[in-house]
C-alpha cells in the first residue's frame, strides 16, 4: 500500500531520516506499522533539529516539498496565493500515486488537500481533524470549510474523519476518537496526594496567547496571597517565554513559579507523577493531551470547556471546569480544596479514565482504519 500524508508541518532531514514535530511524528509512525510505502507532501525547513523532534520510523518515505503558506501579512498572502497553483498540482500528483490518503487538519495544506481529494471518489481516504469539532464553536473560514468538505457524504467519499469529541447529528464520515501518550504497561495505580500541604501545579504547552499561561501565573499567583503554600512549574516553550519571565521577575515570584523551557517526555512524566493540579485555561482545543496525560498519573485538571474538554472531565466529576478569570477559577479551586476526600475522588476518577485510553488502544483502532 502507498500511504499518502498530506500536512502542514515543517519537516527536517538529517542523516537520510525526516524529523518532525514529537506529537505528530509519534502518531503517524503507529499509522506507517502498516504500510509498505509512505508519500509526506509537506513543507521543508532548514532549521536544526531540537528535543522536540523526532524521525519517523520507516523505511520507505519519500518527502514531496511544498512552500509553507499563510495569510498573515500582505507578503506572506501574496506569496502564498502565487504558490496555490503549484502546490494544487503537487497534490493532485500524489493522491494520483497514493492508494490512502490521509490528511492532516485543520490547516491552509490541510484545506486543499480536502479540495483536492473530491477529485478521487474511489480512493481510501482518512483525515485526522485535530481541532475543535463543535459545531457551534466560533472559528476561521477556512476551519469551518474542511469541517463542511469532510462531513459532507456528497462531496468526500469513501473518507473516515476521526474527530476529538462525540456531537450530535453527525455524517456516516465522522468518527470520534482521542490521542494516547502512555502504554498500557505504563499504567499505575495513581498516588495518593496530600491536598492539605504544598501544592504543585504544573502547566504543559506552548508558551502563546490561545493557552494562556500568564493566566496560569495569575491564578497561582492569587492562590500564594492568599495564603496556600504553593507553586507551579511551567513546561513548553513559545513567543510569550520572555513577557512571562518578565512578569515573573517584575513581580518576585521566581521563588514558586518556575519556567522549563521545552524538557523531555520523561522529565514531565516525573513531573506529573507528583503534581496536584494541572492549568490549562485555552481559548481552543481538539483533544488537549496536556490534560489527558496529567490525569493519567491522577493529575487534577483545571481548564475551560471548550471543544470536548467538559466531555473528558466529565462536566467536573474528574475535574474543574473555569471561565477564563482570575476570579471565577479561585472561587472554583477554593470551594473545592475544602473537600479534601472530593479532591481525592476526582484524582482516582481521572487516572481511570484516561488510564483507558493508551497508546496500545489507539494503535489498535488506527489499524482497523487502515487494515480492511
Amino acid at each position: 500500500m502507498r500511504f499518502l500524508i498530506i500536512t502542514h508541518v515543517l519537516h527536517k532531514s538529517q542523516n537520510q531520516q525526516w524529523f518532525a514535530y514529537a506529537p505528530y511524528v509519534r502518531e503517524m509512525n503507529l499509522w506507517l506499522k502498516y504500510v509498505n510505502d509512505v508519500e509526506i507532501v509537506a513543507p521543508k525547513t532548514n532549521q536544526p533539529i531540537t528535543d522536540i523532534d523526532i524521525a519517523y520510523q520507516h523505511k520507505n518515505i519519500t518527502l514531496t516539498e511544498i512552500p509553507s503558506i499563510a495569510f498573515v501579512t500582505f507578503g506572506r498572502s501574496l506569496l502564498s496565493l502565487l504558490s496555490l497553483p503549484f502546490i494544487l498540482y503537487k497534490l493532485y500528483q500524489a493522491c494520483r500515486r497514493a492508494d490512502h490518503i490521509h490528511l492532516r487538519c485543520p490547516s491552509n495544506i490541510g484545506l486543499l488537500g480536502c479540495v483536492v481529494q473530491m477529485l478521487f471518489p474511489k480512493k481510501i481516504k482518512t483525515a485526522k481533524y485535530a481541532g475543535n469539532w463543535d459545531p457551534h464553536a466560533v472559528q476561521p473560514l477556512s476551519y469551518r470549510i474542511q469541517k463542511k468538505i469532510l462531513s459532507s457524504t456528497r462531496w468526500t467519499k469513501n473518507m473516515t474523519a476521526i474527530v476529538y469529541g462525540h456531537w450530535y447529528n453527525q455524517t456516516k464520515n465522522i468518527k470520534p476518537f482521542f490521542t494516547a501518550t502512555f502504554k498500557n504497561e505504563d499504567r499505575l495505580i495513581a498516588l495518593q496526594r496530600d491536598y492539605s500541604a504544598q501544592l504543585h501545579f504544573v502547566f504543559v504547552g506552548s508558551l502563546v496567547s490561545g493557552k494562556r499561561p500568564l493566566l496560569a501565573i495569575q491564578i497561582v499567583e492569587a492562590l500564594k496571597q492568599k495564603g496556600y503554600a504553593i507553586t507551579l512549574d511551567l513546561y513548553g516553550d513559545g513567543i510569550l517565554k520572555e513577557e512571562l519571565q518578565q512578569y515573573i521577575s517584575d513581580n518576585n515570584l521566581s521563588e514558586y513559579i518556575r519556567l522549563h523551557g521545552n524538557q523531555t517526555s520523561e522529565t514531565v512524566k516525573t513531573a506529573l507523577q507528583s503534581a496536584h493540579f494541572t492549568i490549562l485555561a485555552s481559548q481552543s482545543e481538539g483533544w488537549p493531551k496536556a490534560l489527558a496525560e496529567a490525569m493519567f498519573f491522577g493529575v487534577i485538571p483545571i481548564a475551560t470547556p471548550i471543544s470536548c474538554v467538559p466531555n473528558m472531565l466529565d462536566y467536573g466529576k474528574r475535574g474543574i471546569l473555569i471561565e477564563p478569570s482570575i476570579t471565577d477559577a479561585i472561587s472554583k479551586i477554593e470551594t473545592h480544596l475544602q473537600s479534601k476526600e472530593q479532591l481525592q475522588q476526582m484524582s482516582k476518577l481521572a487516572s481511570n479514565w484516561s488510564q483507558d485510553y493508551t497508546l496500545d488502544a489507539f494503535e489498535a483502532e488506527i489499524k482497523k482504519l487502515i487494515v480492511a
